[in-house]
């Protein structure tokens, strides 16, 4: 491919208030506060990028994603963006950890190079369409709320439920089986402690919740306590699923060579965007253990990277998509489509998803060249 050139990189401090705020246990929120990243080069393509930084998880708070972004601008602006590989090295070895505002350049940088073939991102990583089903997901609310919006999600066609738990005992188990009486024991539903349970707990709680069908739980432990994670693997009734303890391809060459999980959760929030994220479910499937993409709390923007990772990797077979639902409002042109629980992405160029730019003249911008 002829060589091209960044030429100027645009970084915006994005604002989004949720319909209604958002409970999990190891924090709550009532917006999502996050970064756009437009890299424009001198062939007339431009790549789209977008990090949700969530403090609690990555560490990473917008006005840090600000200024590492303009660092990671500087270092961008004036090199080859098809030198994927080549650039997001370069990034790393300037920048320790700051996996979220990473991924924006990443995402952006994939975009580039996709439109530059002019292909749809999926085909670009060498990924077939196939279809996709997002989970919906529940915060932690009192019994009766958890089960009306469950009764709403099943009602309007949802296929499956992800619901928060890591309270305590007690109320975890009052969740669940409020749900169940709800809406039946057939829907899928999969469980997320986000670290909340203690060792002896989680094992107390998952097998009383597997009398109602629970298909999987993440992160039912602290992140860094892999040797309980194990544990609770291998006595677990209910398959378990690593998130914040797999942040990247080491963390999951970890976990797979100590047989300590069931599946792996990939958020490009998390690990730093596409490029690790396909090493993730690389070690995932040379290791049988099957991945899910997730999110934190993009727009259509960062759904749209996500879904097209899924696409390209048969071994992802779980979707965690569903985070724009949370808005008031949508910022986004083109980019994935729902139907329901259905995502599909358009065939264009990239990853197919633009912020409106109205949207964006209403946000704060810095620009480096």
């Amino acid at each position: 491919m002829k060589p091209i050139t960044i030429t100027q990189i645009d970084i915006y401090k994005i604002s989004l208030p949720f319909v209604t705020p958002f409970k999990i246990a190891l924090g709550s929120a009532t917006r999502g506060d996050g970064i756009a990243i437009i890299m424009h080069t001198d062939a007339g393509i431009y790549g789209v990028g977008e990090a949700s930084p969530y403090w609690f998880i990555t560490g990473e708070t917008q006005a840090l994603c600000v200024e590492s972004g303009k660092f990671i601008a500087r270092l961008l602006v004036g090199k080859n963006p098809l030198e994927i590989e080549t650039r997001l090295t370069e990034i790393d070895a300037s920048l320790k950890n700051n996996s979220t505002i990473k991924s924006a350049f990443d995402m952006a940088l994939y975009d580039i190079a996709s439109k530059h073939v002019n292909l749809p991102l999926y085909t670009f990583l060498g990924g077939k369409k196939r279809e996709i089903f997002t989970d919906f997901t529940i915060g932690i609310d009192p019994p009766a709320v958890v089960a009306e919006k469950a009764l709403k999600y099943r009602e309007e066609g949802t296929s499956s439920l992800k619901v928060k738990v890591g309270t305590s005992r007690n109320d975890d188990i009052a969740r669940i089986r409020s749900i169940r009486e709800a809406i039946g024991i057939d829907m899928p539903i999969r469980i997320d402690a986000n670290q909340g349970w203690n060792p002896t707990a989680a094992l107390s709680i998952l097998k009383e919740l597997e009398q109602f069908n629970i298909e999987f739980c993440e992160e039912p432990v602290t992140h860094w306590n892999t040797t309980a994670l194990k544990r609770i693997h291998d006595r677990s009734p209910i398959p378990i699923m690593a998130d914040e303890s797999v942040f990247d391809h080491h963390d999951a060459f970890r976990l797979a060579s100590l047989d300590a999980c069931d599946f792996f959760n990939i958020k490009l929030a998390k690990s730093g965007g596409i490029h690790t994220g396909r090493k993730i479910n690389a070690i995932g499937e040379a290791a049988g253990i099957a991945c899910m993409v997730g999110g934190m709390f993009e727009t259509r923007v960062g759904i749209s990277a996500g879904a097209h990772l899924i696409l390209a990797c048969e071994n992802i077979i779980f979707a965690d998509l569903d985070t724009i639902h949370h808005y008031a409002e949508d910022p986004v042109i083109g980019g994935a489509v729902f139907t329901g629980s259905k995502v599909d992405v358009p065939d264009t160029p990239g990853h197919g998803a633009d912020f409106d730019p109205a949207f964006l003249q209403k946000m704060e911008k810095i620009t480096i060249q």
